[in-house]
C-alpha cells in the first residue's frame, strides 16, 4: 500500500485528504481543501490564499488518476462543491475532473445527518450522480474491490456524542495493510474510538480535537489524550495526526503527552510543518512590514 497525505493544517489548509494506492486501485479521500474564513477576526493571510491554490492544483492532479473517490461526511474541507467558493479554491470544472467517472463511496446525504450537511448533499448529489460510474452510500457497508477491501464505519459524531455538527464515517482500507482514515472523529467518542481498536490498523489517519476553539471545547484536550493513548494501546498502530489540533500553536504539546509518538501529515512528507491558520495573527503582520516570529519557514 502507498500512502500519500495531499493536504492539511500542517501543510497550510483545512483538509485531510489522502490518496492510496492499493492492489493497483487508487483512492482519493475526502477530496476538500478550504481556509478558515475567520481567525482571530481576520481574513486569511496572502500566503494562505497562495497555499490553498497551490493544495488545490496537486488536488486536482492526483484526482485525475483515481478509480475511487471516498467522503466522509459534506464539509467543504472534506469535499469539492460544484461552485466558485474564495475560500474552498473551487469550481464547477475541478468538481467535474474529481467525481466524473469515478465510483463514490459516500456518507449516506440523508441518514444521520444535520440539517447543514443534509442541504449540501443534496446540491453534491444532484451534480455528482449523473456523471459518477457509480454511487455508493458507504454507512456500515464492505466493498471488496479486486482483493483490496474498503470497510466503512457506521456514522459516528462529528466529535463528541450530540454534537450539532452531525455525522461522519471512517473507513479502512485493507490490502494485507490496515489503514483507517478516521475523519473529523476529534478523538471524542466512544464509538469511533471503539471501531477503530475493534478492526487493530497499523495505521491510523486521523483529526485530533478543536482544542483552539478554547472553552467551546472545554475537555476535548484531556479526552483526545485519553482516547488516542487507549488506541495505541489496544492497537499498536502507528499514528498520523493532523487537522482540527494543528490549528492550535500548542499541538506539539499534545503529541508529547501521548505514548506513541505521532507524525502530521507534513512530518510523514518529510517536510516542515507549516500550520499557517494558527499564526495568522503574525502572518498579517508579516504582510504589514512588521518583524514576527515563526516556527517555520515561508
Amino acid at each position: 500500500m502507498r500512502i500519500i497525505p495531499l493536504a492539511s493544517e500542517s501543510l497550510g489548509v483545512r483538509s485531510l485528504a489522502t490518496f492510496v494506492e492499493a492492489g493497483g486501485i487508487k483512492i482519493l479521500i475526502d477530496p476538500g481543501v478550504a481556509l478558515g474564513p475567520k481567525r482571530y477576526g481576520l481574513s486569511p493571510a496572502k500566503i494562505e490564499i497562495e497555499t490553498l491554490h497551490r493544495m488545490r492544483r496537486k488536488l486536482q492532479g492526483y484526482a485525475k488518476r483515481a478509480d475511487v473517490v471516498t467522503i466522509s461526511h459534506y464539509h467543504y474541507d472534506h469535499h469539492t462543491p460544484f461552485f466558485e467558493g474564495l475560500y474552498e479554491s473551487s469550481s464547477e470544472e475541478y468538481a467535474r475532473e474529481i467525481y466524473e467517472g469515478k465510483l463514490l463511496l459516500i456518507k449516506h446525504p440523508r441518514e444521520n445527518i444535520n440539517f447543514s450537511q443534509r442541504k449540501r448533499a443534496w446540491a453534491f448529489m444532484k451534480n455528482a450522480e449523473p456523471i459518477a460510474e457509480r454511487v455508493e452510500f458507504a454507512d456500515g457497508r464492505s466493498f471488496d474491490l479486486g482483493g483490496v477491501a474498503l470497510e466503512f464505519s457506521p456514522a459516528v459524531p462529528h466529535g463528541s456524542e450530540g454534537s450539532k455538527l452531525g455525522f461522519v464515517v471512517m473507513v479502512m482500507i485493507d490490502d494485507g495493510f490496515r489503514l483507517i482514515h478516521a475523519s473529523d472523529i476529534q478523538l471524542l467518542n466512544r464509538k469511533a474510538v471503539e471501531w477503530i481498536i475493534e478492526k487493530v490498523p497499523d495505521l491510523l489517519i486521523t483529526g485530533g480535537p478543536p482544542t483552539y476553539l478554547g472553552k467551546r471545547a472545554e475537555g476535548s484536550w484531556e479526552a483526545g489524550i485519553k482516547n488516542l493513548n487507549e488506541i495505541i494501546r489496544e492497537t499498536g498502530a502507528d499514528i498520523i495526526l493532523d487537522h482540527h489540533i494543528v490549528r492550535d500553536k500548542r499541538y506539539p504539546k499534545f503529541f508529547d503527552e501521548l505514548e506513541k509518538s505521532p507524525k502530521t501529515f507534513a512530518g510523514y512528507l518529510r517536510v516542515e510543518d507549516r500550520p499557517l491558520e494558527a499564526y495568522r495573527r503574525e502572518l498579517h503582520g508579516r504582510e504589514r512590514g512588521e518583524e514576527v516570529e515563526l516556527p517555520f519557514e515561508l
